[in-house]
């Protein structure tokens, strides 16, 4: 049988397929572990659990103050801050989306997913920045929702009092202070996804950021003066928070962009470490 009449008997002779180009292939790797990210049932739960807290506790901060609002002494009332005091509920939704962001790989170290992962994309650097992406862009919009209602609804319930300034958006820092608390998050979906590479098991990477973000900074308080303030100023809650604030900024803060440098440099570090270990270490 001739070439010919191979190519007839098989149905024609064998296409090569393309090769797909590094953004194709990148695209299809994001559409995938957006898939991922949504077909978990934690997903969903987590992030409407942040709204939940960032809205419900803004609101219910902002309704306890103007209850006292008879009783604050003025210098409580002189260094108010409207927009940070409504968008309180971030200190404790913070960990809602650091431990998703956790989630996000280790649960597929837990369960074994990973290595077909890596199986269908060996390059794990390609597999580790999609997943980052995908998250932190969730976690922004997400948070970005999130704020704005908070800061809205808080900011109504301000306004029922006389006592108390309220803010808008066109007021200085105001609109920086919004969209900072979704920064913050994004930025800390990052962190959780970083630990979560390092540590591959759920409870390790959910103690290291917890120990990270709440019980290093009161550790770090009991070191003598001026020891507590000059490293207490550099860890990630203190360095990050004033994103999302309006208030004069003290003597023992960093420079508002430059202690949220200091923050991402903490996420950055971690993906770094996380990068460096993912090709040196079996699935």
């Amino acid at each position: 049988m001739n070439v010919t009449e191979t190519a007839l008997a098989t149905g024609g002779p064998h296409k090569t397929l393309p090769t797909p180009s590094p953004v194709g292939q990148f695209g299809a790797v994001v559409r995938a572990e957006w898939t991922k990210l949504w077909s978990v049932r934690s997903t969903l739960w987590s992030l409407l659990v942040t709204v939940a807290i960032i809205v419900g506790l803004g609101a219910l901060f902002c309704a306890a103050r103007v209850a006292r609002a008879n009783h604050l002494d003025p210098g409580e009332l002189r260094g108010f801050d409207p927009t940070g005091f409504s968008l309180n509920g971030i200190f404790l939704a913070q960990l809602a989306v650091g431990v998703l962001g956790v989630l996000v790989i280790s649960s597929e170290y837990a369960t074994g997913q990973i290595r077909a992962t890596f199986g269908a994309t060996p390059q794990r650097m390609v597999v580790l920045a999609a997943k980052v992406l995908v998250f932190t862009a969730v976690a922004f919009v997400v948070g970005l929702v999130a704020c704005f209602a908070a800061f809205f609804i808080g900011q109504s319930i301000l306004s029922g009092t006389t006592r108390f300034p309220h803010a808008s958006l066109g007021d200085p820092g105001v609109l920086r202070a919004v969209v900072g608390g979704a920064m913050y998050l994004a930025v800390l979906g990052a962190l959780g996804v970083g630990l979560g590479t390092i540590l591959r098991r759920t409870a390790g990477a959910i103690a290291a950021l917890v120990g990270l973000l709440l019980i290093l900074p009161i550790l770090v308080n009991f070191l003598p003066s001026p020891w507590n303030t000059d490293i207490g100023k550099y860890l990630p809650l203190s360095a990050g928070n004033n994103i999302f604030h309006t208030a004069k900024l003290t003597s023992t803060d960093l420079p508002l962009w430059v202690g949220f440098a200091v923050f991402c440099a903490y996420a950055v570090i971690s993906l770094v470490i996380a990068a460096v270990l993912l090709t040196r270490r079996d699935a």
